[in-house]
């Protein structure tokens, strides 16, 4: 089985939808989607992954089914340096440098500030909707690995969100979020390629093949967008 986690395209925060540049990625990713394999997709109710989406599933001529749990995720934490709460990629790395807890894969929730948030409820939500997702396609959980009662080469793909995609990484290969969300990025309509191994009978694992492929936009002379990223350098104009 192949995964596709697909960020949606460009954003327009402001409407839940694509900014012009947005429509362009978009547009492009269906292009490269056309000829290649996708058996299922699979939706945020956002309405800038739905538009993302819109376009593939035009082009291929398919059906997509909307999930709850593919919104981004929205479970905030008291953020000193905002003095308010905020999302977890948020946080300066200073603050993360002082709770090395949060990148280690099975203490990570017990971290303070973490554990009387929502964020532990908010990871099981996202985790049980794809541990159930995928027992349907064949990979049930077991443990850290997967069970396989169908082995199969099916490509499915989840338009979503980079937190979002994220907590999936988390949960497909056993890596604490904070190390994802503080550490990777993934631009806007970029797909994360993910494929199941099942070097022993009846057992899978997922290994990433590409991280955040932007393959479509480069074919389309495309600049990827900044969104997501924070500036290079401290002197700089770009997002703080």
């Amino acid at each position: 089985m192949k995964i596709l986690i697909i960020r949606h395209a460009d954003p327009n925060y402001e409407i839940d939808g694509l900014t012009p540049k947005g429509e362009v990625e978009a547009e492009l990713l269906a292009k490269y989607m056309v000829n290649r394999p996708l058996d299922f997709a699979y939706m945020s109710p956002m309405g800038r992954a739905q538009r993302t989406a819109e376009y593939t599933l035009k082009a291929k001529g398919m059906q997509g089914e909307t999930m709850p749990w593919l919104a981004e995720f929205y479970y905030p934490a008291y953020n000193p340096y905002k003095q308010k709460e905020s999302f977890m990629w948020d946080y300066l790395p200073s603050y993360y440098a002082q709770h090395p807890n949060l990148f280690q894969p099975t203490t990570w929730q017990e971290t303070e500030f973490i554990k009387n948030t929502t964020i532990p409820e908010g990871y099981r939500f996202v985790t049980e909707g794809l541990d159930e997702l995928m027992k349907k396609h064949g990979y049930e959980r077991e443990g850290m690995l997967y069970r396989v009662h169908n082995s199969n080469t099916d490509t499915i793909a989840f338009f979503c969100h980079f937190g979002l995609e994220c907590i999936l990484l988390s949960r497909l290969t056993g890596i604490a979020p904070a190390s994802l969300l503080h550490h990777f990025c993934a631009a806007p309509s970029s797909v994360t390629t993910l494929v199941s191994e099942e070097r022993q009978d009846g057992i899978a694992q997922f290994r990433c093949l590409s991280f955040g492929s932007t393959e479509h936009l480069a074919l389309g002379g495309e600049e990827p967008s900044f969104s997501a990223r924070f500036c290079e350098i401290f002197d700089s104009p770009d997002r703080h």
